[in-house]
C-alpha cells in the first residue's frame, strides 16, 4: 500500500507557523511549562522533557566554541519555521547577513546556516533524520549531531545522508565535546 500525503506549499505552512507561534508566545499559561515546546505541521504542541545536566553542558560548550570560532550570531533553542511546524535546534549559527533577514521573526523562516542537535537518550533515529531533513529544507547548510558520548557528526546539505569528518563552515570545531 502506498501512502500519499499532500502538504501545503512552503509559503502557506510558514504563514500558518507564524500565526500559531505568535499565539503560543502570547499564551501566559505556557510560560512556566517545564518542557521544551515545538509544533507540528498542524500547529499542535509537541513537548519534550527538559534536558538533563549533561545535555545542557554540551549545548553550552557547543555554543561557546561556535562563538569563539565563527563570526555571526550563535543562538540557543533556535526556533525554526519548517514545513512540519516550528522546531527548535539546540544551537543555531547565523551569518550576520542571514541573521539580519530573520532577526525580527518570532520563528525564523530561514534556518541558520548551521543547526545543531544535542542528542538525548529519548531521541529516536527517525526523529533525528526528520529534523535533519527539515533543517535542510528550511535552508540550513550543515546539521551537526552531538552524540551521547560527545562525538560530533557533521552533515552537509549537498550530501545529507553522509557524515563528514568535520564542518566545512567551521573546520576547527572539535570532533568531541567532552
Amino acid at each position: 500500500m502506498q501512502l500519499i500525503i499532500e502538504l501545503p506549499s512552503r509559503e502557506e505552512q510558514i504563514d500558518m507557523n507564524r500565526r500559531r507561534w505568535e499565539e503560543l508566545l502570547r499564551d501566559s499559561t505556557l510560560a512556566d511549562v517545564p518542557f521544551r515546546i515545538e509544533t507540528n505541521a498542524h500547529g499542535q504542541i509537541l513537548m519534550t522533557p527538559p534536558p538533563a545536566g549533561e545535555h545542557s553542558y554540551r549545548q553550552s560548550s557547543i555554543l561557546f566554541a561556535m562563538e569563539r570560532l565563527l563570526k555571526g550570531q550563535v543562538l540557543a533553542e533556535c526556533p525554526i519555521s519548517t514545513i512540519d511546524g516550528v522546531r527548535a535546534a539546540d544551537v543555531g549559527w547565523y551569518s550576520s547577513q542571514r541573521f539580519g533577514q530573520v532577526r525580527s521573526q518570532p520563528a525564523f523562516e530561514i534556518a541558520p546556516e548551521i543547526c545543531v542537535e544535542v542528542i538525548s537518550p529519548s531521541n529516536t533515529k527517525s526523529e533525528l533524520t526528520l529534523k535533519k531533513q527539515l533543517y535542510f529544507e528550511a535552508g540550513a547548510e550543515e546539521v551537526w549531531f552531538c552524540q551521547l558520548d560527545g562525538q560530533m557528526e557533521f552533515y552537509t546539505a549537498t550530501e545529507p545522508g553522509v557524515p563528514t569528518a568535520s564542518s566545512t563552515r567551521c573546520p576547527d570545531f572539535p570532533s568531541c565535546i567532552s
